[in-house]
């Protein structure tokens, strides 16, 4: 009975902990927001700059590595796909297979997981070693807030480039993956393209724009937090780059998943199933 009160009490600080933690990164998100806003010190030139910089890293950068793996995922999912369906009479049901495999589930997840590697811990360690070598001070001193000049630019790029890169990867793993696999099942391309074309609803368009928009805002937001959080020492930089990784995977899992199972829940009660 004690193990399990003990049990109880730690998952307790554990929800505790993580609430506090989602109420102080939200929190930096208005403030960021607020300070581009009103804050006007370092020019809106200035912040365009970093933005356009952040993009060019994030999204344009990571252009070889999203085409492999779309490509990699796409021929993987269609050859399966074909296969199994086939098997069953179902090959008509390939575009819905596809469209829920990739545009609402594999592609959103796969593209924040290389922000993430990619992207996500070179933010992290920037700014902690900002932080650690007084940087951020120096741009205090200036009157420049690091909330418009840091954080807004990169969240914001940030939320452009994983938009874009999920675009791409959805697009490259449809048609690339055909394209691959066409040579271990001649299925005319027109029946192929116009079984995608029927599957995509305007609930796929929105369930893209809701989790592709939100991951990079939580995976830029949460690597900003963890990087400001370094106190004085650059050997607290890899600590709050392995924390921002972890946090960032975790939110944005949880976030997907959530965004999934509301979803279906709602086609279920609207079936009358539930």
């Amino acid at each position: 009975m004690g193990v399990l009160l003990g049990r109880i009490d730690d998952l307790g600080r554990f929800v505790t902990s993580n609430i506090e933690y989602t109420m102080r990164v939200l929190l930096m998100v208005y403030l960021s927001l607020r300070a581009t806003i009103l804050d006007q010190a370092q020019g809106l030139r200035t912040i365009v700059s970093v933005l356009a910089a952040q993009v060019y890293f994030t999204g344009w950068q990571a252009l070889p590595l999203i085409t492999t793996l779309a490509l990699t995922t796409g021929s993987v999912l269609v050859l399966q796909g074909l296969s199994n369906l086939t098997m069953v009479g179902g090959s008509d049901m390939i575009g819905s297979f596809l469209v829920i495999a990739l545009s609402r589930e594999t592609g959103p997840l796969l593209t924040a997981l290389v922000v993430i590697a990619r992207s996500g811990t070179a933010v992290a360690s920037e700014v902690g070693n900002m932080r650690a070598n007084r940087e951020i001070e120096a741009l205090e001193s200036m009157g420049i807030n690091p909330l418009s000049f840091i954080v807004f630019p990169r969240v914001f790029g940030g939320v452009i480039s994983v938009l874009c890169l999920a675009f791409y990867f959805n697009v490259i793993a449809l048609l690339g993956g055909f394209f691959v696999t066409r040579f271990l099942h001649d299925i005319p391309f027109n029946f192929y393209a116009d079984s995608l074309l029927q599957a995509f609803t305007m609930d796929d368009v929105l369930i893209f724009l809701l989790k592709n928009s939100f991951s990079g805002m939580i995976i830029f937001i949460v690597c900003c937090y963890q990087g400001l959080s370094v106190k004085k020492s650059p050997h607290e930089v890899p600590q709050v780059t392995t924390q921002a990784v972890v946090n960032s995977i975790i939110y944005v899992t949880v976030f997907n998943l959530t965004v999934t199972a509301v979803f279906y829940m709602n086609q279920l009660r609207n079936m009358g199933v539930i």
